[in-house]
């Protein structure tokens, strides 16, 4: 079925006024994205918080009707529905009907970290290398995960749990992965040798999000996730904390809890820039720091003391 499309630019601030009336006046769904998401000094948002819904300054809306709507009708409505705001600059179009999820997800490709580490969507057969036996291989649905692993931050922690496996630090380990959103980084960990992985995070989709994707990836009885408050206190050989600088920063006290003596400990969500922050904040307690950078984003690595 054909849809008629409405975008129209708007600000932050008039963000909540636009989607109320157009969802008052029937819009079946309203989607944002950034207006500047080609620009080199785009705003990154990356892991708002629980109950956050951060947006950008300048975006684009988009809004789907029925087939068949009148332009000028809809737009007479809008305006009703409230008069101080400005429909002058929306535009229309047709647009068939599609898998909107499945054609994003096509987009999607196995992607390779360090020697072993395979990230493989459910719509992808095994390519060549992921197939060897020794090859860690998870499988995620990019539509559905919190983290897929196309970001840098993802791919940092990836690459370092790959080093640590060549290593033999995770054989038989229990590794932590402290802000875990799709589990992607406890999964990987136990793909390469760990014998049980815990993830925390304070969303309770994540949690939902990681276990269903343990069960798909037939590791659940050996991963167990928690909210912060249903955490058991524990410490742990190998930790990974994958969330932002400043919350970093602020549950230093937190994340070293969890490190065992001699502990291998990864951050990051680190914006280049920012690592100067977190390795202050954790220097007198980590050994070996490391700092790894790709594109804009900074991993720090180092050892509990």
């Amino acid at each position: 079925m054909p849809f008629l499309e409405l975008t129209l630019p708007c600000t932050e601030a008039l963000q909540p006024r636009y989607e109320r009336a157009l969802e008052d006046v029937g819009a079946l769904a309203v989607t944002l994205v950034d207006a500047h998401a080609d620009a080199p000094d785009e705003q990154a948002i990356f892991e708002p918080g629980v109950g956050e819904t951060p947006l950008w300054n300048e975006m684009v809306l988009t809004a789907l009707f029925e087939a068949g709507t009148p332009r000028e009708a809809r737009l007479h409505a809008l305006a009703a529905a409230d008069e101080g705001l400005d429909w002058s600059r929306a535009e229309f179009r047709e647009v068939e009907d599609q898998d909107w999820e499945r054609a994003w997800m096509d987009q999607y490709a196995p992607l390779r970290f360090g020697a072993r580490t395979w990230i493989v969507p459910w719509n992808h057969e095994l390519p060549e290398g992921a197939d060897a036996p020794d090859a860690a291989v998870v499988r995620l649905d990019p539509g559905l995960a919190f983290g897929s692993g196309t970001h840098p931050t993802t791919a940092l922690c990836l690459e370092w749990l790959d080093t640590l496996a060549a290593e033999g630090a995770l054989h038989d380990a229990t590794v932590l992965d402290f802000g875990c959103g799709s589990g992607i980084l406890a999964l990987a960990a136990l793909r390469l040798g760990a014998a049980r992985a815990v993830g925390v995070d304070n969303d309770p989709q994540a949690v939902t999000a990681t276990l269903d994707n343990a069960q798909r990836n037939g590791v659940g009885e050996r991963l167990s996730v928690y909210l912060p408050q249903d955490e058991p206190a524990a410490t742990y050989p190998v930790v990974v904390a994958n969330i932002l600088a400043s919350a970093l920063v602020e549950l230093r006290d937190t994340i070293l809890a969890r490190c065992a003596p001699g502990a291998r400990l990864a951050m990051s969500g680190i914006l280049a820039g920012q690592e100067d922050e977190v390795i202050a904040a954790y220097a007198d307690a980590l050994d070996a720091i490391e700092v790894a950078r790709q594109d804009d984003w900074v991993r720090v690595s180092g050892r509990r003391r």
